[in-house]
């Protein structure tokens, strides 16, 4: 039986292809598959290549669309890797960060115009992004000279690393960078507006992880990195996921309800934490924004909620299935020095969230932080802590050296409409 794609507040389904081209469902909710196909666990034991591995993985997703998610297609842009590095015991660090943009968002990025440039058939098409760092610099990079793609990337000023900004905003081209005189939120709530009003002309979708081909993906991460675990310890694998809008969290999930050898998820946040105060309380609302040192983590609704919230369907299975604990800008800090002093292992921000977490529990089984970017990103953090200069790898090099280009904008539909219409 194919599968098909739901929307998560249950009035919309979907083809896979009309997913991806719609972005969001039309009732406003995320599309998630209505189940999850039968895999033959053990057959993946046998895929060493990355390459099979991915294309076996995620081909059943695609059994009704125009995208063959074969060997082929993988081929085109899957040249990076996801290693893992040993710190101690059986606890590890998944380095995610190894693809042309120094963060996880890559993948995903790469997989996501690779199925849009089957899929528009010569026509051409607007892909609007929120970012508050990692998918800026990730979905610019895998649209940008690609003739039949414009990229429209929405920012909060003022809120990113020096190098993040840089990333995003030194494309041109056919890549608009827009600063938003606002908050993450506000950019992504921009983004919903702008595909609730439906006013646009021609082929416009979302490359956030709000769209069903971002987030697919990066079930890669974890049944690849479980797999490679398990044969090594012959024991299912546990992971600490950082936050922030729960895209990579929800992948980490499917991962597991795929039947992959996943146990225990538990999910580091920084101090924006909606999940955190909804798994204590039952209630769910969105926060104000608090800066911090995790600054990609900065979220205070994150969309993938609702795909979180529909796998289990209830507060009590949410509860019991789901662990989140908020981790603030000094224990952040000490979490990056002693890794550094510790292991002599720099890691981020973001990867010190979950570093975090695995100082407080049993290391006698396997464990796998996650570490979503590159530490380079941010060396204003670091280098004053470790008191050492972060070195810059060659590709986040070029970039940096050259100008960005970029607009201001107001956080409301009328200043972005603007741009989308041009």
């Amino acid at each position: 039986m194919k599968i098909r794609i739901k929307s998560t507040r249950g009035q919309c389904v979907s083809t896979i292809d009309e997913a991806i081209l719609s972005g969001l469902a039309g009732d406003g909710g995320l599309f998630v598959p209505d189940r999850f196909p039968d895999l033959t666990i053990k057959k993946f034991y046998e895929y060493g290549n990355l390459i099979d591995f991915s294309a076996h993985l995620l081909s059943p997703f695609f059994s009704d669309s125009k995208i063959d998610v074969n060997n082929a297609f993988f081929q085109k842009f899957l040249t990076f890797s996801f290693p893992l590095h040993h710190l101690f015991k059986k606890s590890y660090v998944l380095e995610l960060f190894h693809g042309p943009t120094l963060s996880f968002k890559d993948l995903g990025t790469q997989f996501f115009s690779e199925c849009l440039l089957h899929l528009i058939e010569n026509k051409s098409a607007k892909v609007l992004v929120a970012t508050s760092g990692d998918t800026g610099a990730a979905i610019a990079h895998a649209l940008h000279g690609k003739r039949d793609l414009e990229g429209i990337i929405l920012f909060p000023k003022d809120k990113l690393t020096f190098r993040q900004q840089s990333q995003i905003t030194c494309w041109g081209e056919n890549i608009r960078a827009l600063a938003v005189n606002g908050s993450f939120d506000q950019c992504q709530q921009l983004v919903k507006l702008v595909f609730a009003k439906r006013e646009h002309k021609g082929i416009l979708t979302t490359a956030n992880s709000m769209n069903i081909a971002r987030l697919l993906p990066q079930i890669i991460f974890y049944a690849f990195t479980s797999i490679q675990l398990a044969l090594r310890h012959n024991h299912s694998v546990n992971f600490i996921v950082p936050g922030g809008n729960l895209g990579n969290v929800t992948a980490c999930y499917w991962a597991k309800m795929l039947g992959f050898p996943i146990d225990q998820i538990l999910i580091a946040n920084n101090i924006n934490s909606a999940l955190s105060e909804f798994l204590l309380t039952g209630v769910y609302q969105s926060k104000s924004v608090i800066k911090t040192l995790a600054t990609a983590m900065d979220v205070g609704e994150p969309s993938n909620f609702e795909r979180l919230f529909i796998l289990f369907n209830s507060y009590s299975e949410c509860k019991k299935q789901m662990n989140a604990e908020s981790v603030n800008d000094e224990q952040i800090k000490q979490a990056i020095m002693n890794c550094y002093n510790e292991y002599h292992y720099i890691i981020c921000p973001h990867t010190a969230t979950a570093y975090h977490r695995l100082s407080a529990i049993n290391q006698d089984k396997p464990w796998v932080i996650v570490a979503p970017a590159h530490p380079a990103k941010f060396e204003e953090v670091l280098e004053p802590l470790l008191k050492k200069e972060i070195p810059v790898p060659k590709q986040l090099k070029i970039l940096l050296d050259r100008k960005q280009h970029y607009s201001i904008i107001e956080p409301n539909y009328q200043s972005l409409y603007h741009f989308l219409v041009e």
